[in-house]
């Protein structure tokens, strides 16, 4: 199979060089290019290759090359076991870029998600080889670890809760810290009580079992002289029932999937290892359900984070801000040189973007800057949303140093980050992502599941920074 990636002005001379110019010709003549289309045909080769055909507008950004993409390897369906890419554009950054957006559709479309049926039916054929032709400008090991570990947060983030319930989650970290060669603590209900960590707690002794906690996954590359760690913190509620406030059916049933936050500060945490990056890490995981019970926490209780900052409950709902508030703030005693954390947190960002992109809330413009930067070059889009300091009215509680939300919705994606913001040392660098593209119908970008894995590739490449994609 063969795809090719190209701007809709492309005329037929721009395809003479292809093996069987005349099909392609043909296939281009085909009818008008629109932007973001894909058609296909057979080759009249020995091989009968299938030849594939994608349009983007020029000058396109990498999210809709990537679009394009996902939609050509859906035209290519089975016929995938020996695939070359190519893209025909202008300059050699474009042609970069468009064969990027091909293999990362590629390798996503490679990948299967867990499935549990008595009689699988056939498993589509891998990719045998991949051949990507017309640039040199590509790193493709990067493009493989981030590959890799978007699969990982899809992977995760698609578990049924039973086969991903805490104890689950507590023994594949303590294997990938092993296997990885990383330091892993586990804070658990005792030690965490012993930090103060009521916020956090709160959350998880709604749990029968009683069992979760916080990971603290440490990278510490051999350097020449110690560096400070970036800090990637994730939400792992591997279920949110709602709590005492029980969320109806239709807005528990994929509650299972409440953990992408903390897959997707995973997954990039393995994938700067795979990339032995000289940037060390720690990454926290504040892992537990939200779960109902005699034990669980009810509104208008107050409870005092590890910092020292009490919380009014009003809704129970809203557990990933206190599991996160917790965290963020063993986070921050660590004086990281940035921390950064994910959460499925509200639905009022999914409301405010749809699940096209993820909000984006910092106390800092640098590291603000970086993130908008990354999301730029790597297709995962972000908003930045202010977050003034007047909003925390809303927050005001007369009974404690703030309310854990507001009463009303109105802004609630702004409002947790404020929340959030309490937890976190004003000195650090710090940026909220609110994870509304988490999940899509219809898939998102160069992900064609509904489970986009969204963050992954995005926190690895805000991570290298400036490093130039070559071999």
């Amino acid at each position: 199979m063969l795809l090719v990636l190209l701007p809709v002005s492309t005329k037929p001379a721009a395809l003479a060089r292809l093996p069987a110019a005349r099909h392609w010709q043909d296939l281009l003549l085909e009818a008008p290019p629109i932007a973001g289309s894909a058609r296909s045909t057979v080759l009249g080769n020995p091989a009968r290759t299938l030849a594939v055909l994608g349009f983007h507008a020029d000058g396109s950004e990498i999210f809709a090359l990537a679009s394009t993409a996902a939609r050509m390897m859906a035209l290519a369906g089975n016929r995938r076991a020996r695939v070359g890419l190519l893209a025909i554009a202008g300059n050699r950054k474009n042609i970069a870029a468009g064969l990027e957006a091909l293999a990362s559709a590629s390798l996503a479309a490679d990948f299967a998600l867990p499935r549990y049926q008595g009689k699988p039916g056939a498993r589509a054929p891998r990719i045998k080889s991949l051949r990507l032709f017309g640039s040199d400008a590509l790193d493709l090991r990067l493009l493989a670890a981030n590959a890799r570990a978007n699969n990982l947060a899809r992977w995760l983030t698609a578990l049924p809760t039973n086969k991903l319930d805490v104890a689950a989650y507590r023994r594949l970290l303590t294997q990938l810290a092993r296997s990885k060669k990383l330091q892993l603590t586990w804070y658990g209900e005792a030690r965490l009580r012993k930090l103060g960590a009521e916020a956090f707690l709160a959350v998880s002794r709604g749990s029968k079992l009683r069992n979760g906690g916080i990971a603290l996954l440490r990278y510490r590359p051999k350097l020449p002289r110690k560096r400070p760690a970036i800090a990637l913190v994730g939400k792992g509620i591997v279920f949110d029932t709602g709590g005492t406030n029980l969320k109806p059916h239709r807005a528990m049933l994929d509650m299972h999937t409440d953990m992408a936050g903390s897959a997707v500060a995973l997954a990039a945490t393995l994938a700067m290892v795979e990339l032995e990056s000289r940037q060390p890490i720690d990454c926290w995981l504040a892992i537990t359900d939200n779960a109902i019970g005699s034990g669980a926490y009810r509104p208008q209780e107050i409870v005092r984070a590890a910092n020292g900052v009490h919380i009014q409950v009003i809704h129970t709902d809203a557990e990933g801000r206190m599991a996160l508030a917790d965290t963020l703030a063993l986070a921050s005693r660590e004086r990281p040189e940035a921390i950064i954390d994910f959460a499925t947190l509200t639905g009022a960002c999914v409301y405010a973007l749809t699940e096209r992109m993820s909000g984006l809330f910092s106390n800092d413009v640098a590291l603000e800057r970086r993130l908008q930067d990354a999301a730029n070059r790597c297709g995962e889009r972000l908003h930045a949303f202010p977050m003034p300091e007047d909003f925390d009215s809303d927050l005001h509680s007369d009974n404690a140093d703030v309310m854990q939300c507001a009463v009303e919705g109105k802004g609630d994606h702004i409002l947790a980050a404020r929340f959030l913001s309490r937890f976190v040392d004003k000195s650090i660098p710090w940026a909220h992502i609110d994870l509304a593209a988490a999940s899509r119908k219809g898939g998102l970008g160069a992900i064609a599941t509904e489970i986009t894995g969204f963050g992954a590739v995005l926190a690895v490449t805000a991570l290298l920074g400036e490093r130039q994609r070559r071999r």
